[in-house]
Parts: structure tokens; C-alpha cells; sequence
């Protein structure tokens, strides 16, 4: 029996997945996280899993970190991604990250069990399209060059930004920048849609990526 766990923030999304392994007597479908940290605290109370089948864009923390921790926490742990997005750079981050699979979602229950399968034996998963371009990556690396993104955002929403990747909160920011916490309010949520994330974790982490503190 392979046992395997589902990271999926959408819930039509996530049911479909569950199903389509499900068709196969030698799967089990253990548990179902809507996020990466979801997921993560899932595995501490149950890490008896072999594959994980995981989205990319997920809240509080995406797939590419998940994959990351599962990696490091759980190297028994094979982590195939599922997901809508196929460029060369997200192919390149998973990889990097440890997924040993990288299949679209458009995938079909044959695909994954094939997919599934090959890698319990000791395989690589990739849909033939995610197989292109993974081998357009290794002979040209500069696909997935380091151009960072500046974001559009302000001089004082780069003063909170940096603010923030401290761990301070609002009242301290506000007293630093002689600004009021509402302001420092303000600012942030401007940050949060220019950045397009959800939370204070998922903005540090993209401005360390990105080079914007």
C-alpha cells in the first residue's frame, strides 16, 4: 500500500486528486492539508506517508518552501508537484527545493499512477511537456537567470518592508519611522498587494528572494 498525502488549498481541486489516486486499490489517500504549513504540521503528528502530491500556490506557505521543509525533515518523504504551473523557473525552484516529480494537473489517474509508481521505483515524474523544459533548463541555465523584481513599491513601503523582515510589529515600526500604526496599517496592505501574498511570512520571504531588503 503507498500511502500519500495531498497539499491543495482549493477544495474542488483538492477532491479531485483525492479521487483520482483513490481508483487504485494500492493507494491510500492518508490526509488532505489546505497549505504547506498545514501540511507540515500534519506530518509531525502522522509522517508515515511516501509521496506527496503538492500545489505550488498555496497561502501561508507555497509549495516550493513546503517541499523545501518536507525535504529536510523528511527525506523518506518523495514529493511529486500537481500543479497549473509549468515555467522553467517554478520547474527550476521545485527541483531545487527536492521534488523528485513534476506533473500539470490536467494529468490523468493513468498518468499519476504511472507517475506514482515509477517513483516509489526509484523514477523521476514528469509529463512529457515538464520533461521539455526541464532539459531546456539544463542547457540553458540563464532561463532561470537571478533578475530580481523590484515590485513597484514605494520608498516607505521599502522603509516598512525592511521594518517588518525584522519581526517588529506595528507599534514598534510606527515609533522607528515616526508614523502611526494606522499609517504602518496602510502601508502594509499596499506591500501585501504589490508583493501578492497573504501574510507577513509569505512578504519576507519574497523580499529576501527578491532583494528588495
Amino acid at each position: 500500500m503507498i500511502k500519500i498525502a495531498i497539499a491543495e488549498d482549493n477544495n474542488f481541486l483538492a477532491t479531485s486528486l483525492i479521487n483520482k489516486p483513490g481508483l487504485f486499490d494500492e493507494f491510500k489517500v492518508k490526509f488532505h492539508a489546505m497549505d504547506g504549513e498545514d501540511l507540515l504540521a500534519q506530518l509531525v503528528a502522522d509522517s508515515n506517508i511516501d509521496v506527496i502530491l503538492m500545489d505550488i500556490q498555496m497561502p501561508v506557505m507555497d509549495g516550493i518552501n513546503a517541499t523545501a521543509e518536507v525535504s529536510k525533515l523528511y527525506p523518506h518523504i518523495k514529493v511529486i508537484m500537481l500543479t497549473v504551473l509549468d515555467t522553467e523557473q517554478t520547474i527550476y525552484e521545485a527541483i531545487q527545493a527536492g521534488a523528485i516529480g513534476y506533473l500539470v494537473k490536467e494529468s490523468n489517474p493513468k498518468q499519476i499512477y504511472d507517475s506514482i509508481q515509477g517513483t516509489m521505483s526509484g523514477g523521476a515524474a514528469m509529463s512529457p511537456e515538464i520533461a521539455a523544459k526541464a532539459f531546456r533548463i539544463m542547457r540553458n541555465p540563464d532561463l532561470v537567470s537571478e533578475e530580481k523584481m523590484d515590485f513597484g513599491l514605494s520608498d516607505r513601503e521599502h522603509d516598512v518592508l525592511a521594518q517588518l523582515s525584522k519581526g517588529l510589529n506595528y507599534n514598534q515600526i510606527a515609533t522607528n519611522l515616526i508614523i502611526s500604526p494606522n499609517t504602518v496599517r496602510r502601508h502594509i496592505e499596499n506591500i501585501y498587494k504589490k508583493l501578492e501574498v497573504h501574510n507577513k511570512t509569505e512578504a519576507v520571504q519574497v523580499a529576501y528572494k527578491n532583494k528588495l531588503v
